[in-house]
Order: C-alpha cells, then structure tokens, then sequence
C-alpha cells in the first residue's frame, strides 16, 4: 500500500511527458530530429509518399491547409487538401488544372487557393527546362474561396495574367498576393473580400510569396536581385523569362516593407536562392528556406535559417543533408500559438524528391 501513491505519481508523470502532436494522424518522428536542430524538442511526420508542401496552419491552430502532388495515386499535379479530425487528408480542390499557394480565412471555415481550372481541365505542360531551371507563371492562375462545408468555391481574385500566393494577415482583415497585372511580378494587397486592390511593390524583378507579421504592419517577402556588373543582361533575360510566363528563382534575397510597401529594405545578402520567409510569433525574426551554404552547382541543399528584420544575426535551424535529390527543408510556419513549427523535407524520404510535412515542436 505504502507503494501505491508512488505508482500513480509514476504514472500521471510517464503520461504527461508523452509529446502529442496538435494534428491528429500525425506519427512520432523524433528519430528524424538531425544533430544540431536544437530548437526540436519533439517531431511529428504528417504526410507519407508524394510531394507535399506549404502546409498552414488555420487561425484556431488545429488543421492544416497543404498542396500535394502524388502520382502513385494519379494525382500527378497539385491539388490542395485540408487536414481532418480523424487524422485524414481530404481534396478540396475540384482536381481540374493545378493549383498553389492555400491558406485559412478566419473563421477556418473557409480557405483561399489559386488555380488554372478555369482554363485548364488536365494538369498543363511541365516549364521548358532547355532553359535551365524556371518556374511557370501559368496566366490562368486565380485565386479563390471555398466554403470548407458547402463546397462553394468562388472567384476572389481574376482577371488577365497570373494571381496567386495569397495569404491572410493574422490580424484577419488583409490579403498579399503575387500578380503580373501590371505587366511584372509585383506584390498587391486587398480586403479579404477583394475589395480595396492596392499596389505594394513597383521595383523590376520578381517579388512574391509575402507574408505578414502578427501585428499586421509589414510583410516580408522574396525578390530577385540582380548582380551590380551584370544587371543589364540579367534584366534582360528576365523580361524575355516573363514574356514567355517564366521566372528563374536561382537569385533571390528577402525584403521586409510596411504593408502599404513603403520602407522596403533587402534582409539578406547571402547570394543564391533564400525564400519562403516568415515572422516568428513576437515578429523579432524572420525563418527562412536558402542555399546559399551549399557549394554545389545547382546549390540542391536547402536547409531553414533565421534571422533579425535588420539582417543580423543569422543562425542555421535545420541540418538535414541526406543524398543529392534529399536535401530540403523548406516553408515554415508558426503555429498562432508559436509553439509548434510547421515545414517541409525529405527526410525519411524514400524516394529523390519526395517531400512530406512534418510538425516539430518548438522550443
């Protein structure tokens, strides 16, 4: 009897220490965890098999909004899903054209992504790669609303040219999106109705992929930059890259602005290709995807970094380097709560390319 309090002790103690992940279905994948992330007191692998990346997180805190691509299942170019209570990953896009770039609205019963279905029924054309390594700025790209319950998807964002890679404010009442309306790649903003379309960035080269602080005042985003001695021929080709809906990201820094796109300074200086950039809860500093410390041509290992808005202070958060097609880490996210981070990576992969969605929690 004198041993029974100590048992149940041990007990509600060997309970309370077993991590559980906030998305259901996910599994433990401590072992994943590389020497040196010391910020990943515990890992979970969500997705298994395919190409899946830019998971979000909805306002509440407890789903996911993710794109997968997963030809073993016939879905052989992005669809966008949603994660489930019951640990599933349902379609939520109608599995016409591609589709990109999701995100919660708040209220998390409905989402916002961009699509070519309206001018594409099949998946279009892979990019030409005889010209090296470019992304497709598919001008049938808008951007949409779904009601998570009824179906309903309408258009938010339409018109001539690409519109795509929007994201919500956390204060809720503001939309940055990618467009070439003005005949180059700039960044916009509106109300999470459409209504109010403001031009942020008016600079030559591509900006993209912004997103927020928490406190809503400035956006950080990823743009080209073009070299001092080469600036000419390099603006040349870009153009000729955009008047055929190409982009070459292989140069890109990060900026940070207000949100009306005043104030705009470039964060890195480290060369290469750093992207999918986001504030930390207290907005103090920026986490990001980059190559830069690979010294390989094509630079393929793409590991998270952070630093301060200023530029300063940058420190290397994930270390995984598996085989040259295994190499990436990429789009975090912040839970709203700040202590779980959401990304992407091969790790654990089977296969070169494959990518999975993985939740660490932070510390």
């Amino acid at each position: 009897m004198n041993r029974l309090p100590f048992v149940l002790l041990f007990l509600v103690a060997s309970c309370a220490s077993t991590p559980t992940c906030p998305i259901s279905g996910a599994r433990p994948a401590d072992d994943l965890i590389q020497q040196g992330e010391v910020h990943f007191k515990h890992l979970w692998q969500l997705t298994d098999g395919g190409e899946n990346a830019e998971a979000y997180w909805s306002f509440a805190g407890d789903r996911l909004i993710l794109q997968s691509r997963r030809p073993k299942q016939g879905v052989d170019c992005d669809r966008i899903y949603v994660t489930e209570a019951e640990g599933a990953t349902r379609q939520i896009s109608n599995g016409r054209g591609v589709t990109t770039c999701s995100y919660f609205l708040p209220g998390d019963d409905k989402v916002l992504f961009a699509s070519t279905h309206s001018g594409h029924e099949t998946c279009p054309p892979p990019p030409d790669r005889s010209k090296g390594y470019v992304w497709e700025l598919h001008p049938e790209y808008d951007i949409y609303i779904q009601d998570l319950v009824s179906g309903d998807t309408q258009t938010l964002i339409g018109g001539p040219g690409y519109d795509a890679e929007g994201t919500i404010s956390p204060t809720g009442d503001r939309l940055v999106f990618t467009s070439t309306r003005s005949g180059d790649i700039e960044l916009w903003t509106c109300n999470v109705d459409g209504s109010d379309v403001r031009q942020v960035t008016n600079e030559p080269g591509y900006d993209g992929g912004a997103f927020f602080s928490h406190d809503g005042q400035q956006l950080v985003w990823r743009s080209t930059q073009f070299s001092d001695e080469g600036r000419d021929a390099e603006l040349k080709e870009y153009r000729e890259l955009l008047e055929a809906g190409l982009v070459r990201p292989s140069s890109m820094e990060l900026m940070v602005a207000k949100a009306d796109g005043s104030e705009r300074r470039q964060v890195t200086h480290l060369g290469k290709a750093n992207f999918a950039p986001f504030f930390y809860p207290d907005d103090s500093r920026i986490m990001f995807s980059s190559n830069h410390h690979d010294p390989n041509r094509p630079a393929m290992n793409f590991d998270l970094f952070s630093i301060r808005p200023d530029g300063t202070d940058l420190e290397q958060i994930t270390f995984y380097n598996g085989e040259r097609g295994k190499q990436f880490d990429s789009f975090p996210m912040f839970s709203p709560d700040g202590r779980y981070l959401a990304f992407s990576s091969n790790r654990g992969s089977g296969e070169a390319g494959e990518t999975n969605v993985f939740i660490a929690e932070w510390q």
